[in-house]
């Protein structure tokens, strides 16, 4: 990594689960802590500061309304983070949220989004998920926003949520690279391809492998790139993290992740970070926080290469 702020590391702890459809991913932020985080990044030469939690409402499990469950907490959340993370890259420090569901994508991706637009620098959006989270309200009848926070992102939805960042859209979907998507709904099917975001699914990592989705994902990313990766738990096989609350089999195994986070540590122009959607009720002894935190290392650069340079095409 070379940018200047990039040996600050400032964690975001984001307690929240009013996004989802299980309970839990509020414990998140501690799990991770727990599971040495912190220690980890250090390990790595980082500068790390530890923000502590923010503060929201609670979670008021309640039904959808008018198509959304839990709307005016949602919003509230992602404003909150949206200032955070806007606040911490102005210091010139790497933000790293700990989530929470991945509704907090929204307050996250909106506040890179406004600093490139403030640096002149471009965005790369690495969205790894078993889910495209391109819904709208009227495509699914649970109202959850973590299924949704892609297309708020795409200016998709009601202007209190996709105009947090000040800028509607906040992203264009060319900015955008999911990978490891394997669960979803026909009508966001439809509307993915309507918008043309580009999508490395598991059929496409199972044809052409990790590392040429991985080239392909990053291709175009230089130095005047602010790269952004949005990190699901659910992107892996459920197999290695079971501690989430939307499970799907069939993704990327432990090596695989592991070579996505290298590929990326590679490029140096890692500058945020979301880990969302860990849900210690579901998990096994903290395990899945403790992989977590494991990939996390490698997308900071430890390396399991032992070659002196890479192996040519």
């Amino acid at each position: 990594m070379t940018d200047a702020f990039s040996r600050t590391v400032s964690l975001i702890g984001v307690p929240t689960d009013v996004g989802a459809g299980a309970r839990g991913a509020s414990m998140g932020p501690e799990a991770l802590r727990v599971a040495g985080l912190a220690e980890v990044l250090q390990a790595q030469g980082l500068r790390v500061h530890d923000r502590g939690n923010l503060a929201g409402p609670s979670n008021p499990w309640q039904p959808p309304e008018n198509g959304y469950r839990h709307f005016e907490a949602v919003k509230a959340w992602n404003e909150a983070l949206h200032a955070a993370v806007f606040d911490e890259l102005q210091q010139a420090r790497l933000p790293v949220v700990l989530g929470g569901d991945h509704c907090l994508g929204l307050g996250s991706i909106s506040a890179v989004a406004r600093h490139c637009r403030a640096s002149g620098k471009k965005l790369r959006v690495l969205w790894l998920d078993a889910h495209a989270d391109f819904n709208t309200a009227e495509l699914t009848p649970s109202g959850n926003i973590h299924g949704m926070p892609v297309a708020l992102l795409c200016g998709l939805g009601p202007a209190a949520l996709t105009g947090i960042g000040g800028t509607t859209p906040a992203v264009r979907p060319d900015q955008i690279r999911q990978i490891g998507i394997r669960s979803v709904d026909p009508g966001e099917k439809r509307l993915v391809h309507e918008h043309g975001l580009e999508v490395f699914d598991m059929r496409y990592i199972d044809e052409m492998g990790m590392r040429h989705t991985m080239e392909q994902a990053l291709l175009g990313v230089d130095d005047n790139t602010h790269l952004h990766v949005s990190f699901d738990v659910d992107f892996l096989d459920p197999e290695v993290a079971p501690g989430v609350g939307t499970t799907v089999r069939g993704g990327p195994t432990y090596r695989e992740a592991q070579l996505c986070m290298e590929m990326i540590a590679d490029t140096g122009r890692l500058a945020s970070l979301d880990v969302m959607e860990l849900n210690p009720a579901l998990d096994v002894r903290n395990r899945t926080a403790e992989v977590a935190v494991d990939l996390i290392e490698s997308l900071f650069g430890k390396s399991t290469l032992m070659r002196k340079t890479a192996p040519r095409a």
